[in-house]
């Protein structure tokens, strides 16, 4: 038997007596997942104990340092621990930008300090963070952000305005892009900056989707305060730590329609309500063929991901490949979500009045239209794949 044989049956076991019965299920709603932060309101106490209980291993971050409230895991060991997460549909314990994005910018660039104040609230959940990169004037183009941040000596003074940050209006802390060097050139001249969301200055206001709900908000600094020891690595590198983060971002874009089910009831939901033909077969020769073709695809792009992350595993950077997961991810999750409207009938399209009327399947459609702009648009992508992956000559 090998030392990998003794983790499994060990972690078998663990999961075993300390997964709750309730957190064993596929999610339906984001509500399922839990998010942590000041403000999260558990679902359940089941919720909150699975929480606890990997939290106190190390196991919400189970590739982090012990020392930083991880659980020291190998490669190898992440993923036994995933395989048998997965065997009993144990729903993941917590998930934020903390542990997808930030995270990993801070094991890989910030101090000491940071990592020791930062990182171990990450793991427990005790802070939810959000990201404050996108401004009205730079989307795409992310490097000419304005947020501003002036010298006062032991702190910077931050003005300026966000757009499309997620959950800002529930998020405890954000990591942020600013302007800290006005003389330097367009990349130079931004810092990476850590700042709590209850700071006085800070200010946030929803943006309303046609879908009828949005994780979206603008957020505004007025004169915040943050000290100079809050600025990540060197003042004017937030350009190098903001290309790395987006990596993982995009990663974890590309990833989301696995949490919610994938495929799972698409075919189901198209039998209720369209029925069999003759033949036995759905009564709908395109949308069968259509969902035929997804499920290929979907089956391609999870051993895709599969391979990538085993390359991340062995101490490779995906760098730019991670625009090529990301533009699959949320391209196929689009197809997705417009499958199940296809297949949902009327009922797809009606439904509660907390939704303004629009279904589930038909709101998380139009929400769907988002993922292919949220960390970068489609567009985007392809262009990086074309230069940096595939190398292909620039025209003109």
């Amino acid at each position: 038997m090998t030392l990998h044989d003794d983790f499994r049956i060990e972690t078998r076991g663990w999961l075993e007596e300390n997964c709750p019965k309730e957190m064993r299920r596929t999610v339906t709603t984001e509500e399922d997942i839990c998010w942590g932060g000041r403000n999260w309101t558990f679902k359940s106490p089941a919720q909150k104990q699975w929480l606890d209980s990997m939290a106190s291993v190390g196991w919400t971050v189970p590739s982090w340092p012990k020392e930083y409230g991880g659980g020291g895991l190998s490669g190898d060991e992440v993923k036994i621990l995933k395989e048998e997460m997965k065997r009993i549909n144990a729903i993941s314990p917590l998930e934020s930008f903390g542990i997808w994005m930030l995270g990993p910018a801070l094991l890989k660039y910030g101090s000491h300090e940071q990592k020791l104040e930062h990182l171990p609230k990450i793991a427990t959940g005790e802070h939810r963070w959000c990201q404050g990169y996108s401004e009205p004037g730079a989307g795409s183009d992310l490097a000419s952000v304005q947020t501003k941040g002036v010298d006062m000596g032991d702190h910077f003074l931050v003005t300026g305005q966000k757009v499309w940050t997620s959950y800002a209006d529930q998020a405890d802390w954000i990591f942020a892009l600013v302007r800290t060097e006005p003389d330097a050139k367009k990349h130079k001249g931004i810092s990476f900056l850590l700042f709590d969301m209850a700071s006085e200055g800070v200010s946030t206001k929803p943006i309303l989707l046609i879908s009828g709900g949005s994780p979206f908000c603008e957020t505004f600094f007025d004169c915040v305060k943050v000290p100079m020891e809050n600025v990540v690595d060197e003042r004017g590198n937030g350009w190098t730590i903001a290309k790395y983060l987006l990596t993982h971002e995009r990663e974890m874009v590309s990833s989301l329609d696995a949490i919610f089910g994938g495929s799972t009831g698409l075919y189901e939901t198209a039998l209720k309500c369209i029925g069999l033909d003759d033949s036995g077969r759905l009564d709908d020769p395109l949308l069968r063929a259509d969902i035929g073709d997804f499920i290929v695809d979907e089956i391609a792009l999870t051993a895709h991901l599969a391979a990538a992350k085993d390359f991340h595993r062995a101490g490779n950077q995906l760098g730019a490949r991670s625009a090529e997961l990301k533009y699959l991810g949320t391209e196929l999750n689009k197809r997705r979500q417009s499958l199940a409207v296809q297949s949902g009938g009327l009922e797809a399209l009606t439904g509660p009045e907390d939704n303004n009327g629009i279904g589930r399947p038909a709101a998380t459609w139009l929400r769907s239209k988002g993922n292919s702009i949220e960390g970068g648009t489609s567009e985007i992508m392809l262009s990086i794949i074309s230069k940096a992956v595939l190398r292909l000559p620039t025209l003109g």
